[in-house]
């Protein structure tokens, strides 16, 4: 008998995530530049816990109830009234160990509040620094998958689209993909995998260029790099913390 492999679809941009059913999938969030990056690098590091919101004003809210790092960015910068911003170094093990982390970012926090709206069974999130653990949850689970871009304010973006495809790349053997959208990833991913940040440089990405005019190509190169942040960022109860291994 012909196993029966779950289905694997991959969502360009947020305004295009109400064609997909999320009940029983696993919902991936990708936000390569920077949120996700970040996310796992403080988990990484030791952070109790993220908790991700959808706007300033609750970030600056809630930071001040539990006395927790209110940080985050709109339009690529620290976003007025915050502490921190949305680069991965700003949150070295030494400052963020054991302390919980308050998260708004202008697309990937938004995108997993979302998807959380539209009833998503399983909430991870995605980034090049933790591809790795990624892929090895998706094949241990044996769920349907939606691999979520949070693109550029609903523009479909060059980074989180090759992540995507860096994803399918390692797990396609295990899952039915009849999905364009992610032979369009893959087939992204097979022409940029050798040298990522070159790829994006040479075809002018939009958010690459922007951050690169705020002078931020270390954190660029950081987050285009494989597996620094080997974790898995899972949300439960309003917050994203690490996967413990089974």
């Amino acid at each position: 008998m012909t196993e029966v492999k779950p289905e694997l679809h991959t969502s360009l941009s947020p305004a295009l995530l109400d064609l997909y059913h999320l009940e029983h999938a696993v919902v991936v969030i990708i936000d390569v530049l920077r949120a996700t990056s970040t996310i796992a690098t403080a988990l990484s590091n030791g952070a109790r816990c993220v908790i991700p919101v959808d706007s300033v004003s609750k970030c600056i809210q809630l930071g001040k109830q539990i006395e927790g790092i209110t940080a985050g960015e709109r339009d690529g910068k620290i976003a007025e009234g915050l502490s921190h911003g949305n680069s991965p170094f700003e949150y070295p093990r030494e400052f963020i160990a054991n302390k919980t982390l308050v998260l708004t970012t202008t697309n990937g926090t938004k995108l997993l509040h979302m998807a959380l709206e539209k009833g998503a069974s399983r909430i991870v999130t995605g980034s090049f620094c933790n591809l790795d653990s990624v892929c090895r949850f998706l094949l241990a689970e044996k769920r349907p998958v939606i691999l979520g871009c949070a693109a550029w304010k609903d523009r479909v973006n060059i980074e989180d689209a090759l992540f995507a495809g860096a994803v399918i790349h390692n797990v396609k053997d295990d899952f039915s993909i009849n999905c364009d959208s992610s032979q369009i990833a893959e087939t992204l991913y097979q022409s940029g995998k050798k040298d990522l940040f070159e790829f994006m440089k040479r075809n002018r990405a939009s958010h690459f260029r922007r951050l690169m005019g705020f002078g931020l190509e270390k954190d660029i190169r950081y987050c285009l790099s494989l597996n620094q942040a080997d974790v898995l960022p899972f949300y439960e109860d309003g917050k994203l913390v690490v996967q413990k291994s089974k």
